[in-house]
């Protein structure tokens, strides 16, 4: 259910998703989306437009395990060992509780008939954790407002989300369609 919508498609009552099948689900449209919001950002760097670099999100992560949340400049703090592979362990697990919320709002019919809707409204939301967590541990302020173009800043991640969003859908419309489900 999402707002009182009820999401499933019309499934027999006997469809119950083993929990193993549920997790495989989830881990399978979590990395798909997150792929296909990589090669978005894959595009965008080839056009010249500057993209997050997630060693940034690993430096911010190994500075948060040793207590400090904010920063001025995240560029400008202490490299961490092993940022890099940080960054992109934590983006892709990203992706992946971003997923598992999802399945939890839309229900586990979603999976058997996906809708573009949820997952893309799921994707444009899920913009305020960049824009209101992440920009600001990182210095840039909320809705990238410590930035030279937060307007630029805050589209730019509202449109990779909103890709985000059309991954979670895609990925599950192809797991539906290996499994045998209605994809629409």
């Amino acid at each position: 259910m999402l707002l009182g919508i009820d999401l499933s498609v019309n499934l027999p009552r006997a469809f119950v998703m083993s929990v193993s099948s549920l997790v495989f689900s989830i881990l399978l449209i979590g990395i798909g989306a997150t792929l296909v919001m990589d090669l978005w950002t894959l595009l965008l760097r080839r056009l010249g437009i500057t993209t997050l670099n997630y060693a940034m999100v690993g430096r911010w992560a190994g500075h948060l395990f040793a207590g400090c949340w904010r920063h001025a400049a995240i560029g400008k703090a202490a490299p961490v060992r092993g940022e890099l592979a940080w960054g992109w362990l934590l983006h892709y697990a990203t992706g992946l509780v971003f997923a598992a919320l999802l399945v939890a709002i839309a229900g586990e019919g979603w999976l058997q008939g996906p809708l573009l809707w949820p997952a893309l409204l799921f994707g444009v939301v899920s913009v305020l954790v960049p824009l209101c967590v992440v920009q600001p541990a990182f210095g840039a302020g909320y809705f990238a407002s410590g930035t030279p173009t937060p307007l630029r800043g805050c589209l730019r991640s509202l449109a990779t989300h909103g890709v985000f969003g059309f991954g979670l859908f895609l990925s599950a419309v192809v797991l539906a369609g290996v499994r045998g489900g209605v994809a629409g």
